[in-house]
């Protein structure tokens, strides 16, 4: 059919707008494209011609800041330093071993150090950056950044290193970080992906190790452009991360470094103990170490001598140690004995030197006996066998309890490494650990705190605490997180018999100030400071009855493993307990010539918050202990602060 006009140009006055429209879009995608190309071609030339020349983006972690440990008065106990150092990203390097070459001829490297980082890189993705040398002079940086086009892969950086300004004074209270090893990734659950940064350090022992969370803070990142030959040609962006929390110790520095000036020479440990709130004053131990050289990388020779000491240094044994806990456990019988009503405070027994039980004799510390003998002058003349006759009538079980509600054989909860739970054994506990019945020997000797029986120095502390205060004293390391003050140890009353309670307190005073005591030598005479206490040695060796019949050896001519422990707990004021001071001499001999002179001397510095006057020993040892302080005056400043020791 033959098309009309009006149709034919109806139809070219359509096609004629499509074209237009097809025309405009094809010239919008050219302009487009044409203003792109412009844009490509001459504003952003420099950004493609780093990348035609293989430029490309990394993006990198950034450590955080390692929060800050403080002492109680604001002291720094662990802080953190500048550290120059100088790592490479194996990818960007090339031949490797080309540019390590070069790089010793500019800085000084060690050869093992040098080993040990071409180990890591090996064993570590090509693109991590892995530390070469660290400790570095601003002079080495200078030099490594004037010739960095000769070191493609080599990067100058400032870090972080972790400084500890007391030294061995905290060792092991605070502990020290290291480098992130093997074996520290097979033993934790942790996906943070700052472990994976060579030579990340971690807390290792002490505090540093339990509140690693708590001090690590979050990583940061960062992006860099660098080109074909690995130089960095620029940071492009940057996020940092967050700072680890700061936290805040119970520990008084001055006190801590007193205590372990007190110590030195002697293998032993000591607790402090602030009965208003639970808080650890001072845990120390002796000989102790200086966590700067675990950060700087010790030694073999530093490494051997503290592991092939003989008193063992690296040994917390304020927290980790458990001895038999010897005379100082006879309150824990004497309680149970009287909150069971199997003896009154006036009840006396007859001490004849010793008691046979089943055929087997049980020895007093006073050969000839103390004669008939009530509860307060057993524990101020140190009777044995009262203990041995009143521990029959109640039994294990009984003093097994009262031991645990007093903190023995109960493992404490606090950030330090180490913390043992010694030992308050029953009749279940010998079955099950040793499959054996328990025996009525078995009694006698823990009735002492001799046989099975365990504690360390804490916990003798904590049983001291809560004898003084009649409370549920829990001890506290931390006092705050960031400021956030955490929970108090001061506990609730323990629902003891305040009357029998006041019948040991008023016991152990007589122990330290009565003539008869067994640490009269070791009393407080400022008025209103008098202390509490009570001595107690602990046997290592069986003496057998032929040495009885010729004479027990003394201590003094035993070989040092084989003397007795020498053991001390106190309280003090009688009246109004601040404090609380536990003491143990490893093979020291006596409690009260070795153990309860040094803490009778803690407890001074407790009290006076700092050197106490000559008028508050007797005048018998005043000028022994004007010596004594001068020397510890020149180890430890009066009123010294770690800014200033740093």
């Amino acid at each position: 059919m033959k098309r009309n006009t009006r149709d034919i140009d109806e139809s070219a006055r359509s096609i004629s707008r499509r074209a237009l429209v097809v025309g405009a879009a094809q010239l919008g995608i050219v302009g487009a494209l044409g203003f792109r190309m412009q844009s490509m071609q001459v504003e952003q030339a420099d950004q493609f011609r780093l990348l035609a020349e293989e430029n490309r983006i990394n993006i990198r972690l950034l450590p955080p800041a390692r929060g800050l440990i403080f002492d109680l008065n604001g002291n720094p106990l662990a802080v953190n330093e500048q550290n120059y150092r100088v790592v490479m990203v194996r990818e960007d390097a090339g031949d490797v071993g080309e540019v390590l070459e070069r790089l010793t001829k500019i800085v000084p490297l060690d050869p093992e150090s040098l080993a040990n980082a071409m180990e890591e890189m090996r064993r570590r993705s090509p693109f991590v950056p892995v530390t070469i040398a660290d400790r570095l002079t601003w002079e080495d940086v200078a030099r490594v950044n004037v010739n960095a086009p000769a070191l493609p892969g080599i990067m100058a950086e400032v870090g972080l290193s972790r400084l500890y300004p007391w030294g061995a004074d905290l060792g092991h209270v605070v502990g020290y970080v290291g480098p992130v090893s093997d074996y520290d990734l097979s033993r934790i659950d942790d996906q943070d992906p700052l472990l994976q940064i060579p030579k990340f350090q971690i807390g290792k022992t002490g505090a540093e190790n339990k509140l690693e969370h708590s001090l690590r803070g979050s990583a940061g990142t960062k992006r860099i452009e660098v080109n074909a030959i690995g130089r960095v040609m620029r940071e492009l962006d940057r996020k940092e991360g967050n700072s680890g929390a700061d936290i805040q110790l119970t520990i008084d520095a001055r006190l801590q470094s007193y205590v372990q000036a007190r110590l030195d020479g002697e293998s032993a440990g000591a607790v402090v103990l602030d009965l208003e709130n639970g808080d650890l004053r001072a845990v120390g131990s002796a000989p102790t170490f200086d966590p700067n050289m675990f950060v700087r990388g010790i030694s073999v020779k530093d490494w051997r001598d503290l592991n092939d000491n003989p008193y063992r240094p690296l040994a917390a044994k304020a927290v980790q140690g458990t001895y038999p806990p010897g005379s100082t456990f006879k309150m824990v019988t004497a309680l149970a004995a009287l909150e069971d009503g199997k003896v009154t405070p006036e009840e006396t027994v007859h001490c004849k030197g010793w008691v046979e039980v089943y055929g087997t004799r049980f020895h007093c510390w006073k050969r000839a006996g103390h004669g008939n003998i009530n509860l307060h002058e057993s524990l101020k003349q140190s009777c044995d066998c009262y203990y041995y006759e009143i521990c029959q009538r109640v039994g294990i079980d009984k003093i097994a309890e009262m031991a645990r509600k007093l903190g023995i054989g109960i493992r404490h909860d606090l950030p330090l490494s180490a913390v043992a739970s010694g030992l308050a054994p029953d009749k279940d506990w010998k079955k099950d650990v040793r499959g054996e019945d328990w025996r009525i020997g078995d009694t006698v000797n823990a009735s002492i705190g001799q046989g099975y029986v365990l504690s360390s120095p804490l916990q003798l502390a904590v049983m001291t605490g809560r004898i003084a205060t009649g409370r549920d004293i829990t001890p506290r390391l931390v006092r705050a997180i960031d400021g956030v003050e955490q929970p108090s140890g001061a506990g609730e009353n323990q629902g003891l018999n305040e009357n029998y309670l006041r019948r040991i307190r008023a016991a152990m005073s007589d122990v330290s100030n009565s003539s008869r005591g067994t640490a009269y030598r070791s009393r407080i005479t400022a008025d209103g400071m008098a202390m509490a206490g009570k001595t107690g040695t602990s046997q290592v060796r069986r003496i057998t009855a032929e040495e009885r019949a010729r004479g027990v050896t003394s201590n003094a001519d035993l070989p040092w493993e084989r003397r007795d422990h020498a053991l001390f707990v106190s309280f003090a004021p009688v009246d109004n307990p601040r404090f609380a001071v536990a003491v143990i001499v490893e093979h020291g001999g006596g409690g009260s010539t070795a153990a309860a002179p040094i803490a009778r001397d803690i407890m001074l510095q407790a009290l006076y918050d700092g050197e106490p006057p000559l008028s508050a020993y007797p005048s018998a040892d005043r000028g022994r202990i004007a010596e004594q302080q001068r020397k510890i005056r020149e180890r430890v400043p009066p009123g010294s602060v770690g800014k200033e020791r740093a």
